[in-house]
């Protein structure tokens, strides 16, 4: 994962969550449909911390220095490693959050499975991504010569991130979707619809056997 970006410009990402307030608050509908507030909680990729502080995580992992410590000003308390090799003992979370990660790693399939390694069993894994098939996801895509941090990303189709998870034994896969506008036009949150093919942010939902 190539962190210069995020460790250069933390402030500049932290501030898209205020300039596009209603799109973030979509985005937290759409995550909080699945309820991840039950046990104790980790984030995996925690960036600022917007996520997490809205859902009473108190434990992050985040390799960016920067991110980091705009995090634990907000309470959280993070461990600098990456997706891939998370620093923590078998069966150690009831829930895991990844919102806006998976196109960040380097090995996703690894991230994933370590995510299921640490869940207790019946453990909830929650990922948010910005579906590559989307108009925002389209958009996002041509803007990886220009924008500094999309410029490492790899978007996914929906349909990709289903068979991660499958492949990782989850069971009982939902999904959820929304923001169906430019969040630069948008006005009020969107709603938050079951299913994905519309919506340009999508969560999914799945279970440790």
């Amino acid at each position: 994962m190539n962190i210069e970006a995020f460790d250069q410009f933390a402030v500049d990402y932290d501030k898209w969550f205020d300039t596009y307030k209603f799109a973030y608050q979509s985005e937290l509908e759409a995550v909080k449909k699945f309820n991840p507030s039950q046990g104790i909680g980790i984030e995996v990729g925690t960036g600022t911390g917007r996520f997490s502080v809205r859902f009473g995580i108190k434990i992050g992992v985040e390799p960016s220095e920067s991110m980091a410590a705009i995090s634990r000003a907000r309470g959280i308390k993070i461990y600098k490693a990456i997706a891939e090799q998370l620093p923590f003992d078998d069966k150690s979370f009831d829930f895991a959050l990844m919102i806006t990660t998976l196109c960040f790693v380097d090995n996703p399939s690894l991230a994933i499975k370590e995510i299921y390694r640490i869940l207790k069993p019946k453990g909830k894994i929650i990922i948010g991504i910005i579906d590559k098939e989307s108009e925002l996801g389209k958009k996002y895509e041509t803007m990886k010569t220009s924008n500094k941090f999309y410029s490492s990303a790899t978007f996914y189709f929906t349909q990709s991130v289903i068979e991660l998870m499958q492949k990782s034994k989850f069971l009982e896969i939902e999904i959820s979707q929304t923001i169906f506008s430019d969040p630069s036009s948008m006005v009020k949150p969107d709603a938050v619809l079951d299913n994905f093919g519309c919506g340009a942010f999508v969560v999914f939902s799945a279970t440790k056997k």
